[in-house]
Order: C-alpha cells, then structure tokens, then sequence
C-alpha cells in the first residue's frame, strides 16, 4: 500500500472513530458526584486519588482527604498537598496491621477514622473526599459495611469520592460510578529495592 493510501485510509478511520466518541461525548448529558474505587494489588492506587486532589484544587475545589492503615506522615503528597489552601487532611491510621498486631485497638482506630470521614460526606462544603485504605477496614470487618455504603449512598449529590485500597468489596463495586483496578506485573521492592522517596512516599 502507498503511503498516500495509507494516510487516506488513517484518516477515513480516525473520521469514523471521531463521530462515534461525538456522539458519546453528546450522550452523556448527566452531572452529579461520582464515587470512584481504584483497588487492585498494583502501585498507585493512592497515588491516583492524590492526582485528583491536585485536579480538584486546580479548578478551585474544597478537598478532605482520611488515610486509614497508613501512619506516617512524612509523605511527599502530605507534605505538599496538605499544606494547600482549600485541604483538610488527616493520617488517622496505627501502621499496617502487621506492625500493629492489636486488633482491637486496630478497631477503635479505624472507627475514630470514620468519624471524620462520615463528617465530610455529611457536608457539601467538601467537593472531593478521598478514603485512602478504607478497602481494608471493610474487607477486615473494622467497620460496619452498610453504614458506610450508606454513607457513601446518601452524600451531597455533587460531592465526588474516591475510595482506594486492594480487594474493593462487591458491594462497594456495585456502588461505585466507575472502578479502575491497579495490576501487579513487577515490583522493585521484590527485587530488593527499598521504598523510594518521591516514588513510594
């Protein structure tokens, strides 16, 4: 095939592929807040709802942010997101279950969590809120799986959530607008490499 042809018959497809996302893009006439999960085992997932948190402040958004499990807080998203005019962020987690080793006191902390979750998705004030980890404290049974899908279910119609974490229950699934999962091909840490900063944290 010539070159010319070639560049025909790209451009006669890209034609048709245009009209068909047109159409989609006319479609979709809805607009309210949206609950999104990305889960999976793969990196990013945390660092995907932090994206949005960048995106959200760009358009002038009031953002909350709740970090279950997690306990450090010398992150490099906290350290420049959480400092930004329009972000309440909180590190509301012990440490991985394998270094707390206290269930009950894993509890209590994923509870005192929640209280601070379940105040941001009662207000519209917060236009984006991200539960990071809270995948976990569902699959663990730290907290009452209805009341947070209610909770979720029933927030301030604009309000967009985003929910990360690895094995996102079906009925978290089924609840969510859209669900990215995050695939484990390779990871430096299995070959040895110990978390990065800037990279992991």
């Amino acid at each position: 095939m010539s070159e010319p042809d070639r560049n025909a018959r790209h451009a006669a497809r890209m034609a048709r592929k245009k009209a068909l996302v047109d159409a989609a893009i006319a479609a979709a006439t809805d607009e309210r807040g949206l609950l999104l999960i990305v889960t999976g085992n793969g990196k990013g997932k945390s660092t995907s709802a932090f994206g949005m948190v960048a995106r959200a402040l760009g358009h002038g958004m009031r953002v909350g942010v709740v970090q279950f499990i997690k306990s450090r807080t010398d992150t490099g998203e906290e350290a420049f997101l959480g400092r930004q005019p329009g972000v309440e962020w909180h590190v509301t987690g012990d440490g991985f279950t394998w270094d707390t080793q206290n269930r009950e006191r894993d509890i209590a902390t994923a509870q005192r969590g929640w209280t601070i979750a379940a105040r941001m998705l009662a207000d519209p004030a917060y236009q984006l809120v991200v539960l990071d980890e809270l995948t976990y404290l569902l699959s663990y049974g730290y907290l009452d799986g209805d009341v947070v899908l209610d909770a979720l279910a029933h927030r301030p119609p604009m309000q967009h959530v985003v929910v990360t974490g690895r094995a996102a229950p079906d009925a978290l699934v089924e609840l969510a607008d859209t669900v990215s999962v995050v695939a484990d091909e390779k990871h430096a840490f299995r070959a040895g490499v110990k978390a990065q900063r800037g990279v992991d944290f």
